[in-house]
């Protein structure tokens, strides 16, 4: 059994084996690739640790070997995954990258689909600090569903935040359902990350002073623009500040997973009490690595690093 003590961020969401090039080249034509792991909220959790944060996943995943592989993955990164259960009944979901081209999922039916918020009953969310989730995972099922509604109503009964990346994959929705479900997420949430590609696409956004408009709710909404860079809006009584910080320029080889970085970047600068400009350049800085990188991950520091409190 895990420890009873809540880590300061816990995540919540399915991880999957990864299977990419070993270098950046088409998947049609690779000779070589690597075994590695991907899933959006384990990605903010091991960003996290790396950068000095107690931090949490929670998840299911196969009684096989890549179920072995996964929890083991996120856990020699220094997260606690003593709350992740093994399904003897359903795989742990496969995804490949492809540089240049996206990503290839094979996802249904498996063990994360099948969490219900009775899964999660004995992880602490009212004792975390931050509780952070995404719209994937209501996409999944409809257990997958509820299990997020009811994060979001235990984390609302304690004293943390929750932190909501819309995290839109439409191949994961019914036609014309994304939109309204992960617009009443937001709303309901504490902090929401947002692409202005992405808001726009759901909700016809134009700019980011739109999607503020739109979802006047959380206390810090974070819309980001890409190579531009990302602004924050924080509700301070009846002021809303907003700040701009412009995206460091990076030589792109796969885009997939920089939002996650930039997520646990901005994640783990807030949790050290940083202002809103040096929360939104320590997420630049986390994705600015992650970009260089056919993974959505980073070598963890040396020992002797002091990790980037921003």
């Amino acid at each position: 059994m895990p420890d009873t003590s809540a880590p300061r961020l816990i995540a919540i969401g399915e991880t999957m084996a990864l299977i990419a090039p070993a270098r950046p080249e088409p998947l049609a034509t690779t000779q070589e690739v690597r075994l590695l792991i991907g899933g959006a909220e384990s990605n903010v959790a091991i960003h996290a640790a790396q950068l000095g944060i107690p931090t949490a996943w929670v998840s299911a995943v196969g009684d096989d070997a890549l179920g072995v592989r996964v929890r083991g993955e996120v856990a020699s990164h220094g997260v606690d995954v003593g709350w992740v259960t093994s399904d003897p009944k359903a795989p742990t979901g496969v995804y490949f990258k492809d540089p240049g081209k996206g990503v290839l999922y094979y996802r249904r039916g498996s063990a994360a689909s099948a969490m219900t918020p009775e899964s999660i009953a004995d992880v602490p969310l009212e004792r975390a600090d931050l509780v952070h989730i995404s719209g994937i995972t209501p996409a999944l099922s409809r257990s997958c569903a509820a299990l997020i509604d009811s994060v979001i109503d235990r984390v609302a009964a304690g004293d943390g935040i929750l932190s909501f990346d819309v995290n839109h994959r439409a191949a994961l929705w019914q036609p014309g359902a994304a939109a309204p479900a992960l617009l009443d997420l937001a709303r309901r949430a504490d902090l929401v990350f947002v692409g202005l590609d992405e808001a726009d696409g759901l909700w016809g956004t134009a700019d980011a002073d739109a999607v503020r408009a739109l979802l006047p709710e959380p206390a810090l909404l974070i819309v980001k623009d890409g190579d531009v860079g990302a602004i924050e809006y924080e509700r301070r009584g009846d002021t809303d500040m907003r700040t701009f910080a412009p995206a460091i320029t990076t030589e792109v080889v796969e885009a997939v997973g920089a939002g996650d970085a930039f997520a646990a970047g901005y994640l783990a600068a807030h949790l050290n009490g940083a202002e809103a400009d040096d929360r939104l350049h320590a997420g630049h800085r986390r994705a600015h690595l992650v970009l260089q990188s056919t993974g959505d991950l980073l070598p963890d520091p040396p020992h002797d690093e002091t990790p980037d409190r921003a």
